[in-house]
């Protein structure tokens, strides 16, 4: 089956920068589109941003120019670059890729998160 694995995660002082990472592997799937999501204290699970096959990306509108989606197709791997990072930017971020196989039809999955704390 597929697994999805994130990384990069930590503690951080406000104003640094994480690189987090998202490994796919599953043998006979395709991955296509990639996706970021995040869960802060308190809220939901919102989408952050996604970054499609052939590298066009969206971003949620709460976003100004902090995080950079991106991917390497060949690694079936997705990246989040996060700047400037904000106390309110603390919790657990999620990616979500869409796969599908020969025997398995076009689905999302979901990795387990890595925690971002941001703090002084």
């Amino acid at each position: 089956q597929v697994q999805i694995v994130e990384s990069g995660g930590g503690m951080v002082q406000p104003g640094g920068s994480l690189r987090l990472s998202c490994a796919a592997s599953g043998s006979g799937f395709t991955f296509y589109t990639m996706r970021w999501y995040r869960q802060t204290p308190g809220k939901e699970r919102e989408k952050i941003a996604q970054i499609f096959r052939n590298g066009v990306t969206n971003y949620a509108t709460f976003i100004r120019d902090r995080f950079t989606i991106s991917r390497e197709n060949a690694k079936n791997t997705v990246y989040l670059q996060i700047d400037t990072l904000k106390p309110e930017d603390t919790g657990v971020y999620y990616c979500n890729v869409e796969a599908s196989s020969q025997f398995v039809a076009l689905r999302d999955f979901w990795g387990q998160g890595t925690q971002v704390t941001v703090s002084s």
